[in-house]
């Protein structure tokens, strides 16, 4: 092994050897278990939600092989409608070209060609965080197997009377010219204004005062409505108003939706504008009137002087006109939340348009679609990690609408659905199929559908479409290479486990879990972790306005602090913006970025995965697994180095010193905590387990209680504790290879063969199994005193400032008859470890000289001051010791004064708590003894 751990050197040569290897393909033994990858958008790059999310994956994937799994982590990227589309329509546009152009034909093929060249960057870059991902199988959504897949279930659904074209409320993109799901809208608060405005009585005697922050829609308005209860305007209810500028009359009506608290408890209703005012509308039989074209202009239904101007054009006019009529009565600044589009930045236009539909909500619908969804969690097929999101699930399933699964793009895919001259719709897998199926006669040539569907319809059949569904035989990628055959792969239906972020449990988990039950009758999964939204240090969302993101590969690879600004500051337009970004790089990466590897990044990932909502990410966190990585290497390299050439023989009976014994117990109830926080995905815990583990008990204490045996005369021992050297380390390498894989593979390479092992990577290795290893709980315990008499003598050292080569005299005093066997036992493995003379012991009642003191059990371990301790450190540092121990029996005493804490934990920790107290109180008793024996 090198001297110095470099993760650049040895990440590129593993993982391209794994690759070939056809190690991340489903070995065809053991029980099946699979994860889908939530397939990115084929635009995208790797993030650090990506990298989370892909290292919390490929922790599972890479366990469970080990465990003997027959394991698939089925990737692929998704089409990505329309970021894809807007990327082409951009490249366009820097020719002076808009897809018009081109044509649909040839628009479509120069976004195929683009996805040829670029479409490939977010899986190369998976690749460096360590995916074992099977790549033979990649995906795409659009790939001609899932566009059978999706092509079959828009026509299946459609001849069951599940799928229907209508006219309803969408968010409408006026500058993309399409609709736009909620997930792709974004809420922003922004500066506008309340505007209060007058609406006369018909006849003239009265007036209402609604107020509203979108003037010019008032020329769509169809009715005014207040609370039922509002015994203000009960009198008013059922009268008319006249609609200021435009002339109509519209109603007064009554409708509990109004907050009667709100404004002036007057709500105007325009229902081809607005959600609620659409369900209001449905509610009281109200015609809607839709007063926008497709581009936000307003159209020929409003009056004449308005119609061609622009929305926001319109409002100025809207407002002078009526302020000159009288009817503005008061303006006021207010604070908005705006719909924005993600893909544009356009405000969102709720629109009147006419789309495809799913019908969740009738009778039919509910019963053959939503209620099998609902009943998969209900009933425990589907569980939920942590189980709250269930609750998110089944509440959003229970006050669903019909999705709106068609879009007014070009790329996607296209609906499967064509129109004759007389309007008429024929539906069919293509053209020959819609007519074969046709109830009427078609009139004249038929045309298709130009929309395409909503990218959330080809992804919700990801869990059985990527497996083959709904091919007879073997499916092949466009180099003839098969990727998928239903007849063998349906065995990874349902799969394991989902990963993936809340924000998506309605539009993609509920999806799948719809399609893939009506499908196939089964779930697409058995449980759904939800992993944590990543932030910064700080708690903050991460932002490019913010100069606060971080590229998962900055921190691999490191860059310097020039790149890094223009990298963050390239694609900020607004100058302050731009220098408030620059300025906060500069401040918190003076010198750039320094490179810790990914295997240190993967640990972090690890180490903060808990069940919270969101983790905040710190550099210095990562640079400590940095250490982390580093401190194993060297432990290693100890290792090996204290070896011999060749294969070890193999072992002639049990460990022979009681320091093996102890370090293999501590690994067998590491290992079974572990694989107990993998069950639970409670990856915070076996990370904290495992460097626990092998940073304290391998690294700093087995290491060091090795030393003895491998120095002394005692061959035997020798050769036992070489021998389980080795085993322990291998069997860390193995159970961190999850969590750590480069590190762990490079290193395992140069201990397999002191063990005689063949396998070809760590990969290969089974998952070291607890109930194979044979615990010593008396050696542990003889172990555990002798580390806390060596501890005791080492903070007294540190604290008292005593040079760690000179050698110091020892005392014990106190104690029982077990502490002397102990010291008897270990005086020269105590000597040898802590540069101490041979302990000696202080009978009961002799003097004792002035001594600094640690204590263990009943025991006091006594370094004598005279030549090489202050007197007054020494009673100073027994008080702050004195003062920890009193801290934690406060706490204990708590926790037991706590009636619940007693009543409902469980008895094995009511009695830990109270055996902590008795034993803190012997140490305190001990202390206050020694610091009044120093006066």
């Amino acid at each position: 092994m090198d001297k110095s751990f470099e993760p650049g050197q040895i990440e590129s040569k593993w993982y391209a050897a794994w690759e070939a290897s056809g190690d991340f393909k489903p070995s065809g033994q053991g029980e099946p278990y699979c994860i889908l990858l939530p397939p990115p958008n084929v635009t995208g790059t790797l993030h650090m939600g990506h990298a989370f999310q892909q290292t919390v994956m490929d922790m599972l994937i890479r366990y469970q092989r080990m465990r003997g799994m027959n394991t698939l982590w089925q990737v692929g990227t998704d089409h990505a409608g329309i970021a894809t589309q807007k990327i082409v329509e951009n490249q366009l546009a820097l020719d002076d070209k808009t897809r018009h152009d081109l044509g649909r034909e040839a628009f479509v093929e120069r976004v195929w060609k683009w996805k040829e060249e670029s479409g490939s960057t977010i899986t190369n870059q998976m690749r460096r965080i360590g995916a074992a991902a099977d790549w033979s199988r990649e995906r795409f959504t659009m790939d001609e197997g899932l566009s059978e897949a999706v092509r079959k279930v828009f026509v299946e659904w459609f001849r069951a009377g599940l799928i229907y074209r209508g006219n309803r409320l969408v968010n409408w993109d006026p500058l993309l010219g399409t609709a736009v799901s909620d997930l792709e809208v974004n809420n922003v608060e922004r500066d506008g204004h309340m505007w209060s405005i007058r609406y006369p009585t018909a006849d003239g005697k009265d007036s209402v005062v609604v107020a509203t922050t979108r003037p010019e829609t008032m020329l769509g308005d169809v009715a005014v409505a207040v609370n039922p209860e509002d015994e203000r305007y009960t009198h008013l209810i059922g009268k008319t108003l006249r609609l200021p500028l435009s002339g109509r009359e519209i109603p007064v009506i009554a409708d509990d939706y109004v907050d009667r608290e709100f404004g002036t408890g007057f709500v105007k209703i325009t229902p081809a504008h607005d959600f609620n005012d659409y369900a209001i509308g449905q509610r009281h039989q109200l015609a809607p009137i839709n007063i926008f074209t497709l581009d936000a202009k307003v159209n020929e239904n409003a009056p004449e002087k308005y119609r061609g101007m622009d929305r926001y054009e319109a409002r100025k006019a809207v407002l002078a006109d009526l302020e000159a009529e009288g009817l503005l009565v008061e303006t006021k600044p207010h604070k908005l939340q705006v719909p924005v589009s993600q893909r544009s930045d356009a405000v969102i236009e709720p629109m009147l348009t006419d789309q495809w539909f799913l019908d969740l909500t009738s009778e039919k619908g509910r019963k053959e679609i939503t209620e099998p969804a609902l009943e998969a969690v209900r009933g425990g097929e589907i569980k939920f990690v942590p189980e709250n999101w269930s609750t998110t699930y089944t509440q959003w399933l229970e006050n669903i609408q019909d999705w709106c699964i068609s879009r007014q793009l070009w790329w996607g895919h296209r609906i499967p659905a064509w129109y004759d001259e007389a309007g008429n719709i024929f539906v069919g897998e293509d053209e020959a199929d819609a007519r074969a199926h046709a109830s009427t006669t078609p009139v004249g040539a038929l045309r298709q559908d130009d929309d395409v569907l909503d990218t959330w319809f080809s992804s919700a059949l990801w869990p059985f479409s990527t497996l083959g569904w709904p091919m007879d035989g073997p499916v092949k990628d466009e180099h003839g290479n098969v990727v998928a055959d239903w007849s063998n792969d349906n065995v990874f239906l349902p799969s394991a486990v989902l990963v993936t972020g809340f924000d998506i449990i309605f539009f993609w988990v509920a999806r799948m879990v719809m399609a893939t039950k009506y499908f196939t009758g089964r779930v697409p999964f058995r449980h759904v972790y939800i992993n944590a939204i990543v932030r910064d240090a700080e708690g903050q969302k991460m932002s490019k306005s913010k100069g606060n993101t971080l590229d998962p590969l900055d921190l691999i690879d490191g860059i310097e602090l020039e790149p890094l600004v223009a990298k963050s500051t390239k694609s900020l337009l607004i100058p302050q913006v731009r220098d408030k970004v620059e300025k906060r790089i500069r401040k918190d990466y003076p010198t750039g970025i320094p490179a810790i590897g990914t295997d240190a990044l993967r640990f972090t990932f690890a180490a903060l995965a808990s069940y919270s909502r969101t983790i905040n990410f710190d550099i210095k966190r990562a640079e400590g697994y940095k250490a982390f990585c580093n401190k194993l290497w060297n432990a290693a390299r100890f290792v090996l180095m204290n070896l011999p050439e060749g294969q070890l023989p193999a072992p002639g009976g049990a460990p022979v010193t009681e320091a093996e014994r102890w370090i293999l117990t501590r690994l067998k109830q590491t290992l079974t905590d572990v694989e107990q926080h993998f069950a639970s995905y409670r990856f915070d815990l076996l990370a904290q387990e495992l460097y626990e583990f092998t940073w304290n008990e391998f690294c700093d204490w087995f290491l060091e209680l090795s030393k003895p045996a491998l120095n002394g005369d005692d061959a035997a021992a020798a050769a036992s504790t070489r021998h389980t050297l080795v085993v322990v380390l291998e069997t860390i390498l193995r159970a961190l290879h999850p969590i750590v894989p480069f590190i762990s593979e490079e290193i395992w390479h140069s201990v397999a063969p002191k063990l005689g092992l063949d396998a070809k990577f760590l990969l290969e290795r089974p998952w070291p199994k607890a109930e194979e290893i044979v615990a010593d709980d008396a050696a542990t315990a003889e172990i555990e005193w002798f580390k806390n008499v060596l501890s005791g003598i080492r903070r007294i050292r540190a604290e008292m400032n005593i040079a760690p080569g000179k050698t110091i005299p020892l005392l014990l005093a106190d104690g029982d008859a077990s502490d002397r066997a102990r010291a008897a036992k270990f005086a020269a493995q105590i000597s040898f470890l802590a540069r101490v003379d041979a302990p000696q012991w202080i009978e009961s009642g002799a003097d004792e000289p002035a001594a600094a003191a640690a204590v263990v059990g009943s025991m006091r371990v006594l370094i004598p001051l005279a030549g090489l301790i202050d007197l007054g450190a020494e009673k100073t540092r027994l008080a702050k010791e004195i003062g920890r121990i009193e801290v934690e029996i406060k706490k204990c005493e708590g926790k037991l004064g706590n009636a619940n804490f007693v009543a409902n934990a469980p008895a094995e920790v009511v009695a830990q708590e109270r055996q902590r107290i008795a034993d803190w109180g012997v140490q305190l008793t001990a202390l206050r003894e020694q610091a009044q024996k120093l006066g």
